[in-house]
């Protein structure tokens, strides 16, 4: 596996591969890679005949007392897990290369609407730098695909609305969530979570579960479920922000005859901020 650090190292190689007819998979990521990350390389090897990683700290995605200065930096580690995966190039790299003007009046993508709500509600400004640094990456790369964890679903679903509406002639593929083995979806943040923590970690899938559950056998009261579900996640100790129920297309809320829906939830434990979600098909 070849490693690059500037644009155009990236923007060389890609354009011998695209010379050679071959078709280009992308999965970016914030490093500190997981099993999660190595099963969106193996998908991304099912859609393409070169797979392209990056490994980029993104500082506009981070609020004012978000965590970005601790966020784990593991370079090495995550090089040897992408080669053995068989990514074909790394991308990693550093501010000033994806920035060299600084934050300051920087050019911005937003997505209005799904970017406002949810995680969005909580975390201003956080979708504006994911499509934005999204963006600038699909410019760098120019693959014919990406692929994208489901379990960061708002995240999911505003980088297909920016594809969609400006034109990017990149497919974008939603992959699965993977879980540990008691339900708790992989995330670089759960190394965060203290032991005791961790312990309890799961209840946030159990939550979701038991939610959709009522959904499925015919509860259609989704302010009272979600009221619910914040009952027994503060019962154990989290602090959610919130439990939503969602259409499933486009996170709006539910109308009648609803068919593909989604359950939301993001809940703070002790330090860490979980998110997760659940689809729930009622056909």
């Amino acid at each position: 596996m070849q490693t690059a650090t500037t644009i155009a190292e990236v923007r060389a190689v890609v354009a011998a591969w695209h010379a050679a007819g071959a078709r280009v998979a992308f999965v970016p990521t914030m490093g500190n890679l997981h099993a999660g990350h190595i099963h969106l390389v193996d998908e991304a090897h099912r859609h393409a005949d070169k797979v392209v990683a990056s490994i980029f700290v993104n500082p506009l995605q981070f609020g004012p007392n978000e965590d970005f200065a601790a966020y784990p930096r593991t370079l090495a580690a995550d090089q040897a897990k992408l080669a053995a995966a068989g990514c074909d190039l790394l991308f990693a790299p550093g501010e000033q290369e994806m920035y060299p003007l600084g934050r300051e009046g920087l050019t911005f993508v937003e997505v209005p609407g799904l970017s406002d709500i949810l995680c969005g509600a909580f975390r201003p400004g956080h979708f504006r730098g994911v499509a934005t640094v999204v963006s600038k990456l699909f410019h760098i790369v120019q693959p014919a695909v990406a692929l994208f964890g489901e379990k960061d679903y708002q995240q999911l679903l505003v980088i297909r609305r920016m594809v969609r509406d400006l034109d990017m002639p990149v497919e974008i593929i939603g992959v699965p969530t993977v879980r540990e083995a008691d339900g708790l979806a992989m995330s670089s943040r759960n190394g965060y979570l203290a032991a005791a923590e961790r312990r309890l970690a799961s209840e946030v899938y159990a939550t979701l579960q038991a939610l959709a559950a009522e959904v499925r056998a015919g509860a259609r009261d989704y302010a009272t479920l979600e009221a619910m579900a914040v009952a027994r996640l503060e019962r154990a100790g989290f602090r959610p922000d919130y439990v939503s129920v969602r259409r499933a297309e486009d996170l709006g809320l539910p109308q009648a005859g609803e068919r593909r829906l989604v359950a939301l939830v993001a809940a703070r434990l002790g330090k860490t901020r979980l998110i997760d979600n659940l689809l729930i098909d009622l056909d």
